[in-house]
């Protein structure tokens, strides 16, 4: 469920606080076991990037979280910034049709 009153975490600010900082790895360090450079990942933790397919299976393998986890993290972030945006769509009157 997205929060109502506030953005949902992004993926980059929960690997920071929940991951890398608990196990006092720097930013740097984790983008050299990655094999990334500095600046991918500082992108993604400054909330600047989101969170692809291919960074979510790389963040799963290292932190054996899955990429699942990360994916789910990035589409409530989406999702929730998308709606306050949107234009509401009338549905299709087919569709309401016998």
């Amino acid at each position: 469920m997205l929060p109502k009153n506030r953005p949902p975490t992004h993926p980059g600010e929960m690997l920071l606080m929940e991951f890398l900082e608990p196990i006092e790895i720097s930013q740097r360090g984790f983008a050299d076991h990655l094999g990334w450079t500095y600046a991918r990942l500082n992108e993604i933790v400054k909330g600047r990037r989101g969170v692809s397919a291919d960074s979510a299976l790389a963040f799963g393998e290292a932190l054996g979280t899955g990429p699942e986890f990360w994916l789910n993290l990035q589409r409530g972030w989406d999702l929730w910034h998308s709606m306050r945006k949107h234009r509401t769509v009338e549905p299709l009157k087919q569709l309401n049709e016998p």
